[in-house]
């Protein structure tokens, strides 16, 4: 059995808050296990529809005590609301426009690529067929957005 590597905290000396968009449970727990597996402590909060992920970005209704996240992680073929207008909402809204988004998609097509990087997407990966690739995915996700790039800090509720 091979242990987890050992966790440490982002650059705030918090764990990192990432939403996951994503209605597939095998996807779900896949990613999630990827990033327990992590060397980062992170917090993973998923929406299963573009509804809910709206709601909970925006602090509505049940979520009113929803932390801001760091990262949103989106897949475009949601219910009730499809991950493109989720995007383009985010993008919209001046209080969630800095919050990176990052879409995982299982399609390669270059028109949904280039539909997402036209809706402001600030990265489209495509989701890898194996765990070993996600992990991959999820390290490089790390490596580039809590430990290369610099974002804006998360604002108080």
């Amino acid at each position: 059995m091979t242990r987890a590597p050992a966790q440490t905290r982002g650059r705030r000396g918090r764990p990192i808050e990432i939403l996951l968009v994503e209605d597939n449970l095998g996807d779900i727990l896949l990613t999630r296990e990827a990033f327990r597996k992590s060397r980062l402590a992170n917090h993973v909060v998923v929406a299963e529809d573009g509804e809910q992920a709206l709601a909970m970005l925006r602090r509505e209704g049940d979520y009113r005590n929803q932390t801001r996240p760091d990262l949103v992680l989106l897949d475009l073929g949601l219910p009730r609301l499809e991950g493109g207008e989720v995007l383009t909402r985010i993008k919209l809204d001046p209080a969630l426009k800095d919050i990176p988004v990052v879409i995982l998609s299982g399609s390669q097509a270059q028109m949904e690529i280039a539909g997402s990087y036209a809706r402001h997407a600030n990265a489209h990966i495509v989701k890898p067929v194996d765990f070993q690739g996600l992990q991959e995915v999820v390290s490089g996700i790390e490596a580039f957005w809590f430990a290369v790039a610099s974002l804006p800090r998360r604002r108080a509720h």
